[in-house]
């Protein structure tokens, strides 16, 4: 069974890119815009990993994070951001996140990371 991803993201040409990436790597991929889609997509397809992006009009990436947490514990979830706010990654570890990227990201390097947290889940 593929391993589900969903790629969190407001910006539409990061979620593309990771879209294409990602199934080309052979995962099911789902995308969000906001943090609304992205708890429907959690509550009807449940995940295995999710990249979250921290700063996201309306909801952010903590709130977003918070309640995939409460929704299913076993969810990965790793950030990205463009903003170097340690406070903010701090607490997103603390909530269960486990790895940070910042944008811009190297490709190969995210690819590593999902494909080894996925792995050691299932």
């Amino acid at each position: 069974m593929k391993a589900k991803l969903l790629i969190v993201d407001d910006q539409y040409g990061i979620r593309i890119l990771l879209n294409e990436v990602f199934q080309k790597e052979g995962y099911h991929t789902y995308q969000a815009a906001n943090g609304f889609q992205a708890i429907d997509i959690v509550l009807q397809d449940r995940p295995d990993l999710v990249i979250l992006d921290m700063k996201i009009p309306g909801m952010d990436g903590i709130e977003i994070l918070k309640r995939i947490k409460e929704i299913d514990q076993t969810i990965k979830v790793i950030l990205m951001t463009a903003y170097g706010e340690l406070d903010m990654i701090q607490e997103a570890k603390q909530l269960g996140a486990l790895s940070h990227f910042a944008k811009p990201f190297d490709i190969d390097e995210i690819k590593s990371v999902v494909k080894e947290e996925i792995f050691v889940k299932n």
